[in-house]
């Protein structure tokens, strides 16, 4: 069980209480946060109160988190395309609209259910019950390449090269518009939206440092084929910068324009390059994921129009 005191201040004025602990237990959903007001395990000033309530200055706000109720995620015998196995860790390509791992409302046919199967329930337990093995994700549309570690010795070497940085990731995605400059960098602070909690947006406030740096490799009419790589891992990274600087990813239906040509499945990016130190060897190993059919043919229309 955890719990979290907060003090309200003058910025914080007429905010509702659940607008405001979303943004300040960010891991958390809106609805989670309001379900643990509902079950009065959220006060202000020592008093219950609704998830309508407007913060004033000097509010004492009290949340307890409970324990998670255990949960057993099981094993599912699905295809896996494996780029490589050892007895620490597994690299996946990992295909679009294929989630990472469960969450409420929808735990099964994960990767990490074929995982288990696959692994025979050999993974790391960090991430806990319902990220078993899971280093770093990336989102059902996006395709591409994913590192998973098979015991808590690889977990910890391998998350500690995502936080220095210095685990090569590089992706190739679509944008709209032709981009001018030939390679550029985005260096743009990211917090998840103050609004929309299932949206992330460039911000000063409550955010964490993100850098992409971009190449261009092929323009067309109205899009350009790039390949960004990142410094940092934020969620939606790629996906926000390229909004923020006006090129949106094709295909996005969070980011994008609301009218989306070519009736894709999700945003045109797929994570093409993954290259890390083996936790166990010391030694540099890099995995490239083909292009998908999907990316492939795209990229073949837009060279006809």
């Amino acid at each position: 069980m955890d719990s979290y005191t907060f003090i309200a201040e003058e910025q914080d004025m007429d905010k509702r209480i659940d607008t405001f602990l979303s943004s300040e237990l960010e891991e958390h959903s809106r609805s989670f946060i309001q379900k643990l007001i509902m079950e009065q395990n959220v006060h202000v000033n020592h008093k219950s109160i609704k998830s309508n309530y407007k913060l004033k200055v000097h509010d004492i706000i009290d949340c307890v988190l409970p324990d998670p109720q255990p949960l057993e995620i099981l094993g599912e015998p699905i295809s896996l395309d494996i780029l490589y196995e050892d007895m620490d860790i597994i690299v996946i390509n990992k295909p679009q609209n294929f989630v990472v791992h469960p969450a409420p409302g929808h735990y099964s046919g994960t990767l990490v259910n074929a995982l288990l199967y696959h692994c025979a329930h050999e993974l790391s337990g960090i991430n806990g019950v319902l990220r078993p093995g899971i280093v770093h994700r990336i989102d059902k549309d996006t395709s591409g390449v994913l590192m998973v570690a098979k015991n808590n010795v690889a977990h910890q070497a391998l998350a500690s090269q995502l936080k220095d940085h210095s685990i090569t990731r590089k992706y190739n995605a679509v944008v709209f518009h032709p981009i001018k400059e030939d390679q550029g960098t985005v260096n743009a602070p990211i917090a998840r939206h103050p609004i929309d909690r299932k949206k992330m947006t460039v911000t000063t406030k409550n955010s964490k440092n993100a850098i992409t740096h971009y190449t261009v490799l092929e323009r067309f009419h109205r899009f350009t084929h790039i390949e960004a790589q990142l410094e940092t891992g934020r969620t939606h990274q790629i996906r926000v910068h390229m909004t923020h600087i006006g090129h949106p990813l094709l295909g996005d239906p969070v980011y994008g324009p609301k009218s989306q040509p070519f009736s894709l499945q999700g945003q045109a990016l797929h994570a093409r390059i993954l290259g890390f130190i083996h936790p166990r060897t010391n030694e540099y190993m890099e995995f490239e994921a083909p292009f998908p059919t999907y990316f492939t043919s795209l990229l073949e229309k837009l060279r006809k129009m």
